[in-house]
């Protein structure tokens, strides 16, 4: 399909209503084990835990050979066999959504674009989610999404460059199946890449399963605000660089700048830098 034809999906939206029940909050703190009480109707969400709501729930039989959901209804059918989790970007400008609450999710194409990396032709899909609850929007995301040609024999990921060394504030997460497992269920995400040894090694040409972008992105924003515990996020970002895989620790890490805000990463196991983001707070 070319170029021309993917963009007649600019523009397209979809809603989806949701009901913020506790369970997911209590899964996503047991997983996350920071020994968080259990959650109670009324409690606010915390930022990015919306990610437990709106699930994609395709038919068995509408699933496609990465384990997603297959393309062309709501995302653009981009003809590039990888997808992979880019990056994302928000503004909590309204007030939280709470447990309990009856919550709505507006997303719209903004914009598909074609490059060229290092690896061959990429197309980035840019998607806009605006959550709103009772009181109004709550939060808007730009969720980024890029599709890649199929893997090269021998190739492997380019090396990281090295991540920075002088964070305020630093947590050693164990990258183990059971973790990637564990979120993946959380999140119904079918994406094999993340449980499956033989496809992402023998198909994908990765060295080994692969941890989530958004769960270092979730994680980089629990760091940035439980060691602000007396503040409130307004904005988050973060932007995928390269792969974590699974087995032996990688580190989360933030700073705190002399403005006030939080530059946060993620440190692979070899201290390469494989995200990076940041977070303004008021």
């Amino acid at each position: 399909m070319s170029l021309e034809k993917l963009k007649e999906w600019i523009g397209r939206t979809q809603s989806v209503e949701d009901l913020a029940a506790p369970f997911p909050v209590r899964a996503l703190a047991a997983t996350l084990d920071e020994g968080d009480p259990d959650p109670r109707n009324g409690d606010p969400l915390p930022p990015l835990w919306h990610w437990l709501y709106f699930l994609e729930i395709a038919p068995q039989s509408k699933i496609g050979p990465d384990g997603h959901a297959e393309r062309g209804d709501f995302l653009p059918p981009v003809p590039l066999p990888r997808r992979m989790w880019a990056g994302s970007r928000f503004t909590f400008d309204g007030e939280p959504v709470r447990i309990g609450e009856t919550i709505e999710r507006r997303s719209t194409i903004k914009s598909v674009e074609p490059k060229i990396g290092s690896t061959g032709a990429m197309v980035f899909v840019t998607v806009q989610h605006t959550i709103s609850g009772p009181r109004g929007v709550s939060l808007v995301e730009e969720h980024d999404i890029v599709y890649r040609e199929a893997a090269r024999p021998g190739e492997k990921p380019k090396p990281p460059k090295p991540a920075p060394t002088n964070p305020t504030w630093s947590k050693s997460i164990g990258a183990d199946p059971v973790l990637l497992f564990r979120f993946s269920a959380l999140t119904f995400n079918g994406h094999r890449i993340h449980y499956d040894q033989p496809y992402v090694t023998g198909t994908e040409g990765y060295p080994g399963l692969i941890v989530h972008g958004p769960l270092m992105g979730l994680l980089q924003m629990e760091l940035a605000r439980r060691s602000n515990p007396a503040r409130i996020a307004r904005r988050f970002e973060f932007r995928a660089l390269s792969p974590v895989f699974a087995g032996g620790a990688f580190s989360v890490q933030a700073r705190r700048e002399e403005d006030g805000s939080v530059t946060t990463w993620v440190a692979d196991q070899n201290g390469g830098l494989a995200q990076q983001g940041g977070a303004t707070f008021q």
